[in-house]
């Protein structure tokens, strides 16, 4: 099944992922692992091998059950929780999730929004360097004031094209993001913003609107309604799942926080293709597997409640055929 979307162009017949070579022959180990041999430059390789699921020790089952809970909670997912649902150690769901955030991030990378016609939203949120209150009310401080911070408070400047994609990065300040926004977001593109100062630059460059939230939240068509809305996310992924969120770990926290399309690069379907994790935006995860540029929309993982939580019921031809058919 899983051949038939790696190789979809030979339907299903092997192909060296290292010289290309069209007539590998099979050469199961001495377990029973099927394993491949390449005839023209003598390479073993395995089904997954060169892929994201290369070297795995888990069942492909519950990597794809992982994959469809990690994107369904837009709001975060802990490592305790996601071990509960797998039935597995928390230090094995740990690693997953940190390898799903980082498909997620290569994705991200060099990625731009806007262009003619198109509006996108920019906004700053604060997080992390929590500074802990005083016992006694004589001795506690505005901890809104600078210096009565720590130091380690960091702003996340999100770049919302509206029905399109979320940019993030961390910054010290909104000023310093100035650069960032102005390389992610295309000319052309319409900008709105708050009435904070860091923005007064960015008029130079692209149409803006303001909106000054001391007096509105939306007003004349203006808002940053849908960069708040992100944010509420990741506050609500701090407050009630992470409970903390350290600076130093905090980008790579941000990619999988919002109700997006997520793409985990892989070449499970050739050089050209990618396997697409589509994550809409009711209370269902589903997978599909895209080829070139075309996508097909498959049946969601069902999970089973269990003693240990939700674990994925059996994957077979008959219930989830259309996961592994071209």
């Amino acid at each position: 099944m899983f051949a038939s979307i790696r190789w979809a162009e030979t339907n299903g017949e092997p192909v060296c992922p290292h010289c290309g070579c069209l007539k590998p022959h099979q050469d199961r180990r001495p377990s029973g692992a099927l394993r491949f041999r390449c005839k023209g430059c003598k390479v073993s390789f395995s089904l997954t091998g060169g892929t994201l699921f290369a070297f795995h020790k888990l069942p492909l089952r519950t990597y794809l059950a992982a994959i469809a809970i990690f994107c369904d909670e837009v709001k975060g997912k802990s490592a305790l929780a996601l071990s509960r649902d797998l039935d597995v150690q928390y230090k094995t769901a740990f690693v997953l999730a940190h390898k799903l955030r980082e498909a997620v991030a290569s994705e991200m990378k060099g990625a731009h929004v806007g262009g003619e016609g198109k509006v996108a939203e920019v906004d700053g949120g604060y997080f992390g360097g929590y500074v802990k209150p005083a016992n006694h009310v004589e001795n506690r401080r505005d901890r809104r004031l600078a210096v009565n911070q720590n130091g380690k408070r960091r702003v996340v400047v999100a770049i919302r094209e509206r029905d399109g994609r979320t940019l993030t990065q961390v910054f010290g300040t909104e000023a310093a993001s100035v650069s960032f926004i102005k390389s992610r977001v295309a000319k052309g593109t319409e900008l709105m913003a708050d009435e904070a100062n860091s923005w007064n630059e960015l008029h130079a460059s692209y149409a803006m609107l303001r909106i000054n939230h001391q007096q509105a939240y939306s007003e004349n068509g203006a808002c940053t309604n849908g960069a708040e809305e992100f944010f509420s996310r990741m506050r609500r992924a701090e407050v009630g799942h992470h409970h903390h969120i350290a600076t130093s770990i905090l980008p790579a926290t941000l990619p999988s926080r919002h109700g997006a399309t997520i793409i985990a690069a892989s070449t499970m379907a050739g050089s050209s293709a990618r396997l697409r994790l589509s994550l809409p935006r009711t209370s269902q995860a589903s997978i599909s597997a895209a080829t070139g540029r075309g996508r097909r929309r498959v049946r969601p993982i069902r999970l089973a409640p269990s003693a240990h939580g939700l674990i994925p019921q059996k994957i077979t031809e008959e219930n989830y055929g259309d996961c592994f058919r071209r």
